[in-house]
């Protein structure tokens, strides 16, 4: 490849406002789809709003795929040889929880009434009919939340 033409090298060349922009949507495709986490893309974020040059910008990205931010001067050469192969993670990873904070408590109180339920039958002699409780609690959540836990995206 040949050198601009100002003679520099183009990863020395200074970035701007459109450039981070840009590796900023990419890194927000990258946590939505699960290759860096939230702790990961803070991080990244914080080392995309002090980069000054391409180079520091694309260094962010080496052990990334595409998409990849828009930059000045010519594409990088990846070398797939010299990138190390992650190792698989130990246990797989756990969907997204899509519920809200009160949808999530009302999943919690279901299980908590079957648990009030037992221990009041077994030390108050409450009739077997405690054991509907977690049902009355289910279906009144079910009618505030719908179907909204699992259509949610």
């Amino acid at each position: 490849m040949s050198a601009p033409s100002s003679g520099s090298d183009p990863s020395n060349i200074r970035i701007g406002d459109a450039e981070r922009t840009s590796a900023l949507d990419a890194l927000g495709e990258h946590l939505s789809s699960g290759r860096i986490d939230l702790d990961e893309f803070g991080t990244r974020s914080a080392q995309v709003t002090q980069a000054r040059t391409v180079a520091d910008l694309r260094a962010l990205f080496t052990d990334l795929p595409a998409p990849h931010p828009t930059l000045p001067g010519p594409a990088p050469v990846i070398r797939q040889a010299a990138q190390p192969v992650p190792a698989a993670p130990s246990s797989p990873a756990r969907p997204a929880d899509t519920r809200s904070p009160a949808q999530r408590f009302a999943g919690a109180a279901v299980a908590i009434s079957g648990i009030l339920a037992l221990v009041l039958f077994l030390f108050l002699h409450i009739p077997w009919y405690i054991f509907l409780l977690p049902a009355v609690v289910a279906i009144i959540s079910g009618a505030v939340w719908g179907n909204n836990g699992n259509d949610r995206r």
